[in-house]
């Protein structure tokens, strides 16, 4: 395993449309499945939105849309290799976390995910993700 996926990654292929999802599925192509996963926390995120949605929803098509969604998302997640947030990772959030880094909560914990496995991070929050040391980020939804 090489590479960790960020909810934004993720969504460009869920989405399976587009310019980004064109970008990044010509670069995965160039590698094994085996060297990417999800990870729960962007999971979690993505229920979260979902469930919000769900909430929102002020009519039966919002709604009807709101569980598609939902769908997707463990469609998606059922065939993925989901990496689970777990000692090494916490303890690296908490030292993250004592930094003050001003990055969020759930961003922290994707990225102590990465570095507690030394996975390249593929994401778009260059502006975010910058501020974390030592993890080596990219984004694959650009023209290179």
């Amino acid at each position: 395993m090489r590479f960790l996926l960020d909810t934004n990654h993720i969504s460009f292929l869920q989405r399976k449309s587009g310019i980004e999802h064109e970008i990044l599925i010509r670069r995965i192509r160039n590698y094994s499945p085996d060297d990417f996963a999800f990870s729960i926390i962007s999971f979690h995120e993505q229920i979260i939105g979902a469930h919000t949605y769900i909430i929102r929803s002020q009519n039966s098509e919002n709604l009807y849309k709101g569980y598609r969604l939902l769908q997707q998302i463990i469609n998606s997640f059922s065939e993925a290799r989901i990496l689970d947030f777990e000692k090494d990772a916490i303890a690296i959030f908490q030292q993250l976390k004592n930094q003050k880094i001003g990055v969020s909560t759930m961003d922290l914990r994707i990225a102590s995910i990465s570095l507690s496995r030394n996975l390249i991070l593929l994401t778009r929050n260059q502006k975010d993700f910058t501020k974390i040391p030592n993890l080596i980020i990219e984004d694959w939804t650009q023209i290179t």
